[in-house]
């Protein structure tokens, strides 16, 4: 039996996430389709990182087992990308693992990346693909407020009624903001998230850096561990899955 852990890229736009559901097409199906047609038999997919519809990645991993050695690694990327063209997935690389290594589980730390587009022009280029925002953002109260937020928070604010983690206690070791003419960069990095944590997080934050919260406020919302103080979630489709460290 041989491990074998994928590097993906994918556009998450027409997809209702990572992980397999019975309303839609997911990620993780598509994949595992192509990897039957390869190898003739059924294949399981374990994710690293379970994306929300919408979501996008630019490294995404996901781990198989089989009895088979690939041994052309060019062919099989070849091959499984011939199958996956038109869903606009793509298989980066692979490579061999021992047997006991799981993507979700080995992982060291998980990075997300949000993008914003801050102008008054609408999306064309970048429709799906980021979060227009008209109004002007101060990056100095985002910086601030994304300060605040590094270490270890109860993130109870920032996390869905659906999520299933065992406790709401995460270390968010770091959280960075860029911005390159009208692109804005949010960067988190964290062992691991809460379900619509990021995009929780990125949407209070706007209400911060468009000046409708103080920042006294925005400390507020966090302390105050309910959801119902939390600003609406930004859009999905300025979410990505960066990279996974393992």
């Amino acid at each position: 039996m041989n491990n074998y852990l994928l590097k993906i890229e994918y556009d998450g736009t027409k997809f209702v996430g990572w992980q397999f559901q019975k309303n839609g097409r997911s990620i993780q199906d598509v994949i595992e389709k192509a990897l039957n047609k390869i190898f003739k038999s059924k294949i399981r997919v374990t994710g690293a990182g379970r994306t929300d519809k919408g979501v996008h990645a630019y490294g995404q991993y996901a781990n198989f087992k089989i009895d088979k050695n690939i041994k052309d690694k060019k062919k099989f990327i070849n091959s499984i990308n011939y199958f996956l063209n038109e869903d606009f997935i793509s298989v980066l690389d692979i490579k061999k693992k021992n047997l006991d290594f799981n993507s979700r589980f080995n992982a060291k730390e998980r990075i997300y990346e949000y993008r914003i587009i801050n102008r008054e022009g609408r999306l064309s280029l970048h429709r799906n693909q980021a979060w227009h925002i008209k109004k002007a953002l101060d990056l100095k109260l985002l910086r601030k407020g994304a300060k605040i937020l590094e270490g270890t928070h109860d993130f109870s604010t920032f996390r869905a009624s659906s999520c299933s983690a065992k406790s709401p206690i995460k270390k968010m070791n770091s959280i960075k903001v860029k911005k390159k003419g009208e692109l804005i960069s949010i960067t988190f990095k964290s062992q691991s998230f809460l379900q619509n944590q990021v995009r929780s997080i990125v949407g209070c934050l706007k209400h911060l850096s468009c000046k409708r919260w103080t920042l006294e406020y925005f400390k507020k919302v966090l302390r105050s561990k309910k959801r119902s103080s939390c600003a609406p979630p930004a859009p999905a489709c300025g979410l990505y899955l960066k990279n996974i460290r393992y």
